[in-house]
Formats: C-alpha cells, structure tokens, sequence
C-alpha cells in the first residue's frame, strides 16, 4: 500500500493542464492512487493532486456506503453533456474544509480507456457524473473556486486558510 502525498492549494500544479497518459503503463500509479483516496476519505482523486501532470484519475462513488466501484479513467473525455444542471456544494481534497457551490450538468456521457487500456463509453448521472466532472476539471487546472464569479471567489479564498 502507497500512500502518497496529497498538493494543496495554491500549489500552481493544480491550475496547469495535463498532458495525455497515451501509452505508458500506470497501473501502479493507479494502484496508489486508489490506497491513497481511500486513505484521505475521498471519492474521486486526480493525477494532478498528486503532482502527476496527466491525464488520470480513479474515482469510487460508493464506497462511503457500502457499495465500492472503484474505476481508473485515463484520458477521458466527456462527449455528452446533458443541459439540465443543479447547483451542489462540493467539497475537494486538496482544498480541506472548503465547500463550494458548483453548478453542474447532471448527467454526461464519458468516454475512456481503464489502466489495462481498453475503452469504455458510457452515461452517469448523479453524484457519479457530479465526480466525473469535478475530477476532469482537475486535469484542465480547474478547482472548485474557479467555479464562482470573481467577487465570490475572492471573498471564498480570502476566509480560507490552507491546514
């Protein structure tokens, strides 16, 4: 089991976008990256929040209640996103304690290969599709404050202190 270290914001590796995983082989990565999810208490973790500037991230929607259904996505993208939206409070682990409200999409259609390299295209909706896109985000330098408008965002980040 690796545990690996987890950035925090403001490190600026999170608002860099990630290079394609192509063809390398990162099975272990994603091995670690799911002991240390599971270790941090999160749902989703992206390659980016462990200082992996790729295009990757595991994500298990259900273990929190009994259910696992633990997913590596490398290089996915989303094809399809539904135009019903929901605004949501989203919590992040490189942002401990912080809780945004982000509008999102409810339901996307996501196309990826797993860490064997086969492909997959499927729909999600939910708290799955909720995940997905607050994952991919990461891999586009995104985090959740940059979801509000400047004012918002300036008043969230001048009241967080980094634990």
């Amino acid at each position: 089991m690796s545990v690996l270290p987890i950035v925090i914001w403001p490190d600026d590796r999170l608002s860099q976008v990630c290079t394609p995983v192509g063809e390398e082989d990162f099975e272990q990565l994603v091995r670690d990256m799911f002991d240390t999810m599971y270790g941090a208490g999160g749902r989703g973790l992206a390659a980016p929040q462990i200082g992996v500037m790729r295009r990757l991230f595991v994500m298990d929607a259900g273990w929190k209640q009994g259910d696992p259904t633990p997913e590596a996505f490398l290089d996915p993208v989303i094809t399809v996103r539904e135009s019903r939206t929901r605004v949501e409070e989203e919590g992040c682990l490189s942002l401990p304690g912080l809780m945004v409200p982000v509008e999102r999409p409810v339901a996307i259609t996501l196309a990826w290969r797993d860490a064997r390299g086969d492909m997959h295209m499927r729909d999600f909706d939910g708290f799955e599709a909720r995940c997905i896109q607050h994952e991919i985000d990461h891999l586009d330098g995104r985090v959740t404050p940059d979801h509000l408008g400047p004012e918002d965002r300036a008043a969230m980040l001048a009241g967080y202190v980094t634990p």
